[in-house]
């Protein structure tokens, strides 16, 4: 026989076990957009992004790093160190942090991958070799072999400098002898000393010559293309913002950034 006492402790404990669930469904539920707010958050770019490019590349680069801040408003490229590929490799191995490093060839991406600080790289344009003059091109310079003429002040990038081997492979093809009047640690030097008439002609690369604009005038080398340069780009194994680090890559290698790339004269990878 269920006495009335019975009773009332089987409706206290179903009106327990009622709460009981009623408080784990409420659990489940918060957890649900918890979950999901940490997933959407891991999609989302932010913090500094330091980039090591090529000197070659500084006006690309500049406008490439503005239209991905656009794209990615919480990151923040830092200003971009632009070198020679070969100096900015040196100090990559020598401990220098960085995120990206773009190189204007693929030896000086070597010594860095070769040093385990980064897994591979992409290809992800070309360049090749013009003559730098005054504009009117007063020396009346049509082609490598005038630049053997000593009186005339030519520059060139240092030989371990993708611009200076560049440089020198078109003038060993040529079967030509030439003693600079300087060499250069990267192709920038070269055409400041050009623009400011401290030098009658710079070899330096042809987007050089048409970032310029009225500042130099170009001479097509013929052959030029035995010494095409492959750019190649990576992101560091030791990357502080390596989702950015990533992002950047891809948008460099991105239909819109092949874009930006030829704009400014490059060729494709």
């Amino acid at each position: 026989m269920i006495t009335p006492l019975l009773r009332r402790a089987a409706a206290i404990t179903t009106i327990i076990g009622a709460l009981g669930l009623a408080g784990c469904a409420g659990s489940t539920a918060d957890a649900g957009p918890s979950a999901g707010s940490d997933a959407s958050s891991a999609d989302e770019l932010t913090g500094e992004l330091t980039i090591f490019a090529a000197a070659s590349l500084s006006g690309a680069f500049d406008e490439l790093s503005a239209e991905f801040e656009k794209q990615q408003p919480d990151v923040d490229v830092l200003p971009i160190s632009y070198d020679g590929s070969s100096v900015l490799a040196t100090q990559l191995i020598e401990g220098a942090a960085a995120d990206v490093f773009a190189s204007a060839d693929e030896p000086n991406m070597a010594k860095v991958t070769d040093e385990g600080l980064a897994d591979d790289a992409s290809a992800f344009a070309t360049n090749i070799m013009q003559i730098a003059v005054a504009p009117g091109n007063p020396h009346e310079i049509d082609g490598l072999e005038d630049l053997t003429d000593t009186s005339l002040l030519t520059v060139l990038c240092a030989p371990e400098v993708p611009c200076g081997n560049a440089s020198h492979t078109l003038l060993d093809a040529a079967g030509l002898a030439l003693t600079p009047a300087s060499e250069e640690q990267n192709v920038t030097a070269v055409l400041t000393k050009v623009k400011s008439g401290e030098a009658d002609a710079g070899l330096v690369y042809r987007t050089d010559v048409t970032a310029a604009g009225d500042e130099v005038e170009g001479v097509e080398i013929e052959g030029a293309e035995k010494a095409t340069n492959v750019y190649p780009l990576t992101t560091l194994a030791d990357a502080q913002n390596a989702p950015a680090a990533q992002a950047f890559v891809d948008f460099v290698l991105s239909d819109a950034g092949q874009k930006v790339l030829a704009d400014f004269g490059f060729g494709a990878p």
